[in-house]
């Protein structure tokens, strides 16, 4: 098992940490062995702030997984249509347990020089 990187929004992050937000939407699902999402928060904030664990992974027409994931999506159908236009699969990955760093760490404390377009794995000594 690994950890991934992801590049999320302040605003995302902050739904996420309150438990409001419980999936985090991707159009491209990466290998199947990570376990935990390292959240980094973009401009303005641009430190990594928490990570939460995998508990599932839906991965399906954008129709059904709206449908499944729709209650805590975190976002309007409206932003999750637009984000999925004109793709035929969305990816949902199931948040678990989210832990808040006490101190949020730059990038280069976990041994990464830019923040991720889409995702980028981690070592395990990250």
């Amino acid at each position: 098992m690994c950890k991934m990187l992801l590049s999320i929004n302040p605003e995302h992050v902050e739904n996420i940490l309150s438990g409001k937000k419980r999936f985090e939407f991707r159009k491209v699902r990466c290998r199947k062995d990570v376990n935990t999402i390292v959240i980094y928060s973009t401009s303005p904030v641009m430190r990594v702030v928490a990570e939460a664990s995998i508990e599932n992974v839906i991965e399906d027409d954008v129709g059904e997984v709206w449908r499944l994931t729709e209650a805590y999506a975190g976002i309007s159908k409206k932003f999750f249509l637009q984000y999925y236009k004109g793709k035929e699969k969305a990816v949902a990955y199931k948040l678990g347990a989210v832990v808040r760093y006490a101190e949020p760490k730059i990038l280069g404390d976990i041994g990464i020089s830019r923040p991720p377009q889409s995702f980028c794995y981690l070592t395990a000594t990250t």
